[in-house]
């Protein structure tokens, strides 16, 4: 059997047409393109069945079909274009073809032929597959060699899907950070070669397009672009993808008043985003029933607002605004509360840098809406635009303000009553003692105050001594203490009577000045006693004195005073001053020995008691008294002394005599011989004891001579004046030491 090919242009400019069976077994017959097959039997009357085999295939019977030329896919394979088969069955439904070849009972004409068949049917894409042609007569039947019938056509219409799926009008929307997954079909044989483009540049080549975490900017247009390489044909498709993206931040709501303060304006804002976002008012569950009975709840885009009535809303109720964006599957939201502040405005007065303008300024913060605040003057004029939550008036020093009322008056919708707070601006009211008394040597404590309103607008203070000298920080004499609204001044160690007078408090302020004088009396302490001298007397070396004294009446005292002063001095000349010898002598004391005195200076003492600061009269004037007579005991002294020595003296005298025998024979003969002749001396050394037994042996007689008669007497003493000596003086003196 031999395959003819009787090919025509395909529709659209896409050619086809039977390739025939080539080398490779298989007719190529172009879509569309009509299908011929013919033959010659044997004698005689016989059929031609031209069937299918294989999966998908349609066969045909026919006779005299052979093998052809070279060997191609073998029979009951899958043929190449399987994978594409399903794809060309869908094509050729969609072109209108019908699917593989019909069996002969339903091919139209069919029957025996004496020379063939020839059945024309359009080739479609779903004609793809194996085919076989059986010759068969009543004697016998013959099949010829399978043949694969390869269609080629496309690429048709490209089909394009987008995961997620959200169509839209003219297009696909997704929301930004998504991941959009783009794919693209269009049925070909051989199949389809594709190209994407985004606003008409290439961004991928591929049946399928993956665009992770999408951004706004990947919006636009996307063609998927079909290509049959072999038949060098193209088709496309165009989508529009649009990329949703919300708002930045969040609603933001806000509540104000309106409608002459009366109602309250509710503000919803989310502006931005693509496409802008809805956004809608809710309240209460009972208020959003009677406003969708009303027919009063709306939806706006990037912007709504909702006047609510002040009179018919509640303390505390609260408000909602819903947005919602394609982008957002959760939606957003912000809400608002309406409420009250508690309290009352409060009013404050302050003066600017040299007193050139009044600052007048009101506050009541909190609440929503906030409390608007106006000011107007003691006649309900307004004065300034009103203001939320604080209001601020200047007012020039240069007009008179002395004792004029401003008002505050405060408004909110959800107050029916309206608040205010008054202040009137006038001079410094001050508050002092009038006067203040304290002892000599303690502290005085004047206070200034400020009173009243005029506390409310700042006041310089400033106190003034007796002479109009203003009183300063860092004067030892005095010492100020500050606060808020009040000043004190603490004069130091008072003095009678330089501290004592008038001293004046004065407040200035922008609208005038205030003076209040205060009296300081420093008392003295009461007297002390009077004081006597009851002993004054020099020492002998005639630099110290040894006073005494003694108190007489009553009276407190804390110490004495002893002073001195030189007495002897010309007639000419002023006494000199009184000059203090000793100081601070305790209370208890009544004697005090006092140096440093000149022997050649008289001086004069007094002693005065003292009360803290207040000294009593002066005791009398005394000069030291000279010194008792003390010679006595110096002189009894040196007579006993003189007296040991003379005794001493003596015995060393008589000691010298008894020794020396020789050399004063005389005196020893008068001290020691005082006995009779014949009296034998006594001895009272060995010398006197050599000295007689030497005597005797030259007068002794010898035995038996008469000792012969002494011709006269040695005396015992010479008569006064007789004597060879001379008499010896001896003169003891005694020196007493005082």
């Amino acid at each position: 059997m031999d395959t003819v090919p009787r090919g025509r242009a395909a529709a659209g400019g896409r050619r086809g047409g039977l390739r025939g069976v080539a080398g490779d077994g298989r007719a190529r017959p172009g879509g569309g393109d009509e299908l011929w097959a013919g033959g010659r039997g044997p004698a005689g009357r016989g059929v031609l069945e031209l069937h299918a085999t294989g999966r998908g295939a349609a066969a045909g019977r026919g006779r005299g079909l052979g093998p052809g030329r070279g060997r191609g896919p073998r029979h009951g394979d899958a043929g190449p274009g399987d994978a594409a088969q399903r794809d060309a069955g869908a094509a050729g439904a969609a072109r209108g073809c019908p699917g593989p070849l019909p069996l002969p009972g339903a091919l139209p004409g069919a029957g025996p032929a004496p020379r063939g068949i020839r059945r024309r049917p359009p080739a479609c894409p779903g004609h793809t597959g194996w085919y076989l042609c059986t010759a068969s007569n009543e004697v016998n039947s013959h099949t010829s060699e399978p043949v694969y019938l390869d269609i080629v056509y496309g690429p048709d219409e490209p089909a394009i899907s987008v995961e997620p799926f959200s169509p839209e009008q003219g297009g696909f929307s997704a929301g930004e950070r998504e991941d959009v997954v783009l794919s693209c079909l269009a049925p070909s044989n051989p199949p389809s070669r594709y190209v994407w483009l985004h606003n008409g540049t290439q961004v991928h080549v591929g049946q399928t397009y993956v665009i992770a975490a999408i951004a706004r900017a990947q919006a636009g247009t996307y063609t998927c672009l079909a290509e049959n390489t072999h038949l060098q044909t193209r088709t496309q498709a165009t989508i529009v993808l649009t990329v949703y993206y919300p708002p930045a931040g969040s609603p933001s709501c806000s509540a104000l008043a309106t409608g002459d303060l009366q109602d309250v304006a509710l503000r919803c804002r989310w502006l931005g985003g693509f496409p802008l976002a809805q956004l809608r008012w809710v309240g209460s569950l009972e208020e959003e029933k009677e406003e969708e009975e009303e027919g009063v709840m709306g939806t706006s885009f990037s912007m709504a607002t909702r006047i609510q009535p002040g009179a018919a809303t509640r303390n505390g109720s609260s408000f909602s605004c819903l947005a919602s964006h394609p982008a957002l599957p959760q939606g957003a939201a912000c809400g608002t509360t309406l409420w009250v502040p508690p309290g009352s405005p409060t009013c404050a007065a302050a003066a600017t840098k040299g007193d050139e303008y009044v600052m007048l300024q009101c506050r009541w913060e909190g609440g929503t809406p906030p409390v608007t605040l106006q000011w107007r003057d003691g006649g309900g004029r307004a004065l300034g635009d009103p203001t939320p939550s604080t209001a601020v008036l200047v007012l020039s020093t240069e007009g008179s303000l002395g004792g004029r009322e401003f008002v505050c008056a405060a408004a909110h919708p959800l107050r029916a009553p309206g608040a205010d707070c008054r202040l009137r601006l006038e001079v410094p009211d001050l508050e002092a003692a009038s006067e203040v008394a304290v002892l000599e040597g303690g502290e005085a404590l004047l206070t200034c105050r400020q009173r009243g309103t005029s506390a409310r607008l700042s006041a310089t203070v400033a106190w003034y001594d007796p002479r109009e000298r203003e009183v300063t920080q860092g004067l030892a004499k005095y010492r100020l203490e500050q606060g808020e609204a009040w000043l004190n001044l603490t004069v130091l160690d008072a003095e009678w009577p330089g501290d004592g007078g008038i001293y004046r408090c004065t407040a200035t302020n922008a609208v005038g000045t205030a003076s209040l004088p205060v009296r300081l009396r420093v008392d003295r302490y009461p007297a002390p006693p009077n004081v006597t001298i009851s002993k004054l007397r020099y020492t002998r070396a005639r630099t110290e004195v040894q006073l005494e004294w003694r108190t007489q009446g009553t009276g407190n005292l804390t110490g004495f005073v002893v002073q001195r002063r030189q007495t002897k001095k010309p007639l000419r000349e002023a006494p000199s001053p009184w000059e203090t010898a000793a100081g601070n002598i305790e209370p208890h004391s009544r004697d005090r020995r006092l140096g440093g005195l000149d022997p050649a200076v008289l001086y004069a003492f007094r002693v005065l008691a003292v009360n803290h600061r207040t000294a009593g009269h002066p005791s009398e004037v005394q000069t030291p008294a000279e010194p008792p007579f003390e010679a006595y005991p110096a002189v009894t002294g040196a007579a006993v002394a003189g007296m040991l020595v003379a005794t001493a003296a003596s015995l060393l005298a008589v000691r010298c005599i008894a020794r020396h025998r020789e050399t004063l024979p005389r005196l020893h003969d008068l001290l020691f011989r005082t006995a009779g002749p014949g009296a034998q001396e006594p001895v009272d050394t060995p010398e006197d004891a050599e000295a007689a037994a030497s005597g005797e042996e030259e007068t002794a007689p010898a035995p038996g001579e008469v000792p012969a008669p002494s011709t006269a007497a040695e005396p015992l003493s010479a008569p006064p004046g007789t004597a060879d000596d001379p008499p010896a003086d001896v003169t003891i003196t005694a020196t007493a030491t005082p």
